[in-house]
């Protein structure tokens, strides 16, 4: 089973990642680390990026799913999965941006999206105090601007974010109990 952790930046993908993979002990992979050094400098530069720059990152993220998947490993792989079709070339690689396609692809039984839901003001809150980070606080805005919350059918589980992290870890416990069934 994989568990993409998706929101927007500032939601708390990679801090839920972190302690879903001591508490279960699956592999964490931090979609952030597979950005080209081109986007780094892009959003470090307060420029948000286009979907011809986030493209190239998620079909390497597509990758790291597949292996994992054709490994029959579970894992959780943070990755902010803005869009619709973010999601589907997660899901289904390049197959989704070649000229024929025009169908949304089925959803993958192993695969779910954990959205981590919250406001704009409280991720800003968020956003400003964390130190370290190259997505500044000023990019939040064109996140939400594009943002297209998952729907049922693509295998979603959200998870309030002004709950605390156990009680979010809790949710996820028993959701995988729920598919074990």
């Amino acid at each position: 089973m994989i568990y993409i952790i998706m929101g927007v930046s500032g939601c708390g993908k990679t801090s839920l990642g972190t302690f879903l993979s001591e508490k279960l002990g699956w592999p964490f992979y931090e979609g952030d680390n597979f950005h080209p050094q081109e986007n780094i400098e892009k959003m470090a530069r307060g420029e948000p990026l286009t979907d011809q720059d986030r493209f190239p990152w998620l079909l390497r993220l597509h990758e790291v799913i597949e292996r994992e998947r054709s490994s029959g490993s579970d894992a959780l792989l943070a990755c902010s999965a803005l869009k619709r079709l973010y999601r589907q070339i997660l899901l289904h690689g390049s197959t989704v941006v070649a000229p024929t396609s025009s169908a949304s692809l089925p959803s993958s039984p192993e695969v779910f999206f954990l959205y981590l839901h919250g406001d704009y003001d409280l991720i800003h809150q968020r956003m400003v105090a964390r130190q370290g980070h190259y997505m500044k606080a000023d990019l939040l805005r064109s996140q939400f601007d594009i943002l297209e919350p998952p729907s049922d059918e693509e295998n979603v589980l959200t998870l309030d974010i002004r709950k605390s992290r156990s009680e979010m870890i809790l949710e996820v416990e028993k959701h995988i109990e729920s598919l074990k069934l």
